[in-house]
């Protein structure tokens, strides 16, 4: 693949998130108009630490598999360049090898050949707590300092690739890259700026991108976008015959996941759009203009761990009465109290946790819920989470028993505080993580920590 410099490079995001589907017509579309590049952001943090901790997938292996094969045949039978950003949603090694495994079902279902490029995200331990001793990290807003033994306790441990990997790539001849945990901009904008195409154009095009067409309308995270960058103006416009962009619609996705509404953030630097103009330039196309980037002075990583902290077990049941809503509170601490009077000493030296969320009252704000209006009905959600499942099954069948027949003041009942749809009523979770690292590392070269991995398939 040459790095000359071309009028224009056409670009098509397969869709939001591999795995999530899109229209086979807006693929065909999309490879019509002979792209330099497809891509496809494959995972995400928004479901949380999970999938990150286990290594396993939030999408299924034959849901990776139905989107990766049209767009895989498509790409390499018309000698498009495509890439997969952090693939299998996690981006550590068993995430990667699993989006790896189903491309090689394709390949050879297909007889596919190309040269690939792989580039893992992973970031070893030494690497992390070597750059904590030399004060190269800093957490990211609103989380806690990062320790040793944080580091050492979490599962995997991620890098956010930046554009500089993927452009390695490129350099040495891959036609299809699968990378680990990728910032979502790197997919799409390494291209052009490898091109040399104006970074902050190609960033802000990239950050529209990376949702597929949700920033059309109908919005459709499930279809396929295409985003053509200029000299000194891109295009967004779905390749849906019956979506369009507007400015409005594309301006908003601008401010998608975005604590400052005005400037993005990327290791490369920082993308400026308080001067972009959106305007409409066909009845699908928005054309956008005006956003200039600031190269960051020292290249910072996000990184993201994730370490199990126990195992889950929880109960669902509804409230409709009157006075048990009203005594919500009062029951709560009544029935954290019988299920510590009830566990042996052993139990609680191992550690617990019971947690109780009320749906129609306050399960999603919590203390931050500003309606005093009492609920008609609340959904009762108990989890207790402790080191081993059978302990987190215990806390939770005391739990719920105790809240099932707990007394509260005027209560003339001796039973039915919970009515629940399920029998049985108790479930297990499975393991549970948290993120134990979310920092900023310093790093001089991205190459060095993400090297890409060669081969021909």
């Amino acid at each position: 693949m040459s790095n000359r410099v071309t009028d224009e490079i056409r670009i098509v995001s397969v869709n939001g998130m591999l795995g999530y589907g899109y229209e086979i017509e807006s693929l065909k579309a999309g490879i019509a108009v002979q792209p330099h590049l497809m891509g496809c952001d494959a995972g995400s943090t928004d479901p949380g630490p999970y999938y990150l901790g286990s290594g396993n997938s939030l999408v299924r292996a034959d849901q990776i598999y139905r989107d990766m094969k049209p767009a895989l045949v498509g790409a390499v039978r018309n000698k498009i360049p495509f890439v997969i950003g952090s693939a299998g949603f996690a981006g550590a090694k068993p995430n990667v090898d699993l989006t790896l495994e189903v491309m090689r079902r394709i390949c050879r279902e297909e007889d596919l050949h190309f040269r690939l490029g792989v580039i893992r995200s992973d970031v070893d331990k030494e690497i992390v707590i070597r750059a904590l001793e030399m004060g190269e990290i800093e957490p990211m807003p609103g989380a806690p300092a990062l320790t040793r033994d944080l580091i050492e306790e979490s599962s995997h441990i991620v890098g956010q690739i930046g554009t500089d990997p993927y452009i390695a790539a490129f350099e040495k001849g891959a036609q299809v890259v699968i990378a680990g945990r990728s910032c979502d901009t790197a997919i799409y904008a390494a291209l052009p700026i490898w091109r040399g195409f104006d970074p902050g154009l190609a960033l802000h095009m990239s950050k529209i991108m990376e949702c597929g067409a949700q920033c059309a309308i109908p919005l459709a995270p499930n279809d396929c976008l295409l985003g053509t960058i200029r000299k000194d103006h891109f295009l967004v416009r779905p390749l849906a015959e019956r979506r369009v962009c507007t400015p409005e619609s594309v301006a908003a996705h601008t401010m998608y996941e975005q604590g400052n509404p005005f400037l993005l953030y990327e290791p490369e630097g920082i993308v400026d759009i308080r001067s972009a103009d959106f305007v409409q330039a066909d009845r699908q196309s928005v054309r956008v203009s005006g956003s200039s980037f600031s190269p960051t002075p020292s290249l910072k990583i996000k990184l993201e761990g994730a370490r199990r902290i126990g195992a889950r077990a929880f109960t669902i049941a509804g409230a409709r009465d009157r006075h048990v809503i009203e005594n919500l509170d009062v029951i709560e601490r009544a029935v954290g109290e019988t299920v510590r009077r009830n566990l042996n000493e052993e139990a609680i030296r191992a550690g617990y946790e019971l947690h109780f969320r009320y749906y129609g009252k306050n399960g999603v704000l919590g203390e931050l819920e500003p309606s005093t209006v009492a609920p008609a009905e609340v959904g009762i959600l108990i989890e207790a989470i402790a080191p081993t499942d059978s302990l987190a099954s215990y806390v939770l069948s005391l739990a719920r028993s105790s809240y099932l027949h707990c007394p509260f003041p005027g209560r003339k009942a001796t039973a039915g505080n919970l009515a629940f749809p399920f029998s049985p009523s108790d479930f297990g979770g499975g393991d549970v993580y948290d993120f134990s690292v979310y920092h900023l590392m310093n790093v001089k070269d991205q190459n060095a920590l993400f090297p890409v991995e060669l081969e021909t398939i």
